[in-house]
């Protein structure tokens, strides 16, 4: 048997976000969200790519989004590569998730509170060892939490989770195992076929259970997950080698931001088609600062011409 890596996003929506596996869903938000703990005894899942109710916001991306018991909104989000200003990301997600949710004369107390579920495949916060960590708002001084948690951030760093398949005891271990570890396996593990949930997981997830325009569309994301993480270590390989010369930090700065200018100039081409030469030079003489603006500009673009623009207004600054 064969099963498809949940960390890509054409996975992990066919898995947790499809019509069929809303108990999929539960299972796996009770998990990371509550301990194991049926808090959670049903949910709605939601368009993740519904427009939102204000046209000049920023879009939104995400992998799927859900309203779940006791009128909350959760957003999850798998992110495989460390993108620039992704911590912002996750914050500004939340964020419009949490002040979208009223239309033109609704009070506020229809506001209902925003849990944003990020899964990464990197480490999040390089000073921590956590495998799941928890933020809400609290008083910097004596911790006292805000009334009813408006907004909470949950994040899972898959990398920090060292369990071999032996040691996994709760059925958290087995939802993260399942993330991190599911398209190395070739068979269902017997402690995890227990979970009836999780045996389901695996079936969606068995290779031999996909049409060719998915598997198609699998391979095709892979390849492009490939491309940008070819195109970072690139960057910073290139730039460590011109630092031989000029110092090692100096170098590993350059290489930084090599990194950054590839990642963006693919993902540039992507979605507006072949950068031209000129555009190309452009952003390679950027400031790392610039170059995170970029970064976060990206998705904004519909046109090479609002990218051109973006550009010419930089040398103006």
């Amino acid at each position: 048997m064969n099963f498809i890596n949940p960390k890509t996003d054409f996975a992990f929506k066919k898995i947790f976000g499809s019509i069929d596996s809303k108990d999929i869903l539960i299972s796996f938000l009770n998990a990371l969200l509550y301990d194991g703990q049926s808090i959670i005894e049903d949910l709605e899942i939601i368009d993740p790519y519904s427009a939102p109710n204000i046209s000049s916001l920023k879009d939104t991306y995400l992998d799927i989004k859900a309203n779940i018991t006791g009128n909350k909104i959760v957003i999850i989000e798998m992110q495989v590569l460390n993108v620039v200003a992704f911590d912002k990301r996750v914050v500004y997600n939340a964020a419009k998730t949490f002040s979208t949710q009223l239309k033109a004369g609704q009070g506020y107390s229809r506001l209902n509170p925003v849990i944003a579920l990020t899964i990464t495949d990197f480490q999040m916060f390089s000073q921590r060892n956590k495998v799941i960590s928890r933020f809400t708002f609290a008083d910097m001084q004596d911790l006292f939490v805000y009334p009813d948690h408006p907004l909470e951030l949950v994040f899972v760093e898959l990398p920090n989770f060292q369990k071999e398949l032996a040691e996994l005891e709760t059925i958290t271990d087995k939802w993260i195992y399942f993330m991190k570890q599911t398209n190395t396996l070739e068979t269902v593990p017997e402690s995890m076929g227990e979970v009836p949930e999780i045996q389901k997981a695996f079936r969606i997830a068995n290779v031999a259970n996909l049409s060719l325009e998915e598997l198609e569309d699998l391979e095709k994301q892979q390849m492009f997950l490939e491309d940008q993480r070819g195109a970072i270590l690139k960057g910073i390989e290139e730039g460590l080698q011109q630092g031989l010369q000029q110092g090692l930090q100096q170098g590993l700065q350059q290489g930084l931001q090599q990194g950054q200018v590839e990642l963006i100039l693919r993902q540039l081409d992507r979605r507006l088609g072949t950068i031209s030469p000129e555009n190309q030079s452009r952003i390679r003489q950027l400031s790392l600062e610039q170059l995170e603006n970029l970064a976060d500009a990206v998705l904004d673009f519909t046109s090479a011409a609002e990218l051109t623009a973006w550009l010419q207004a930089q040398t103006l600054v």
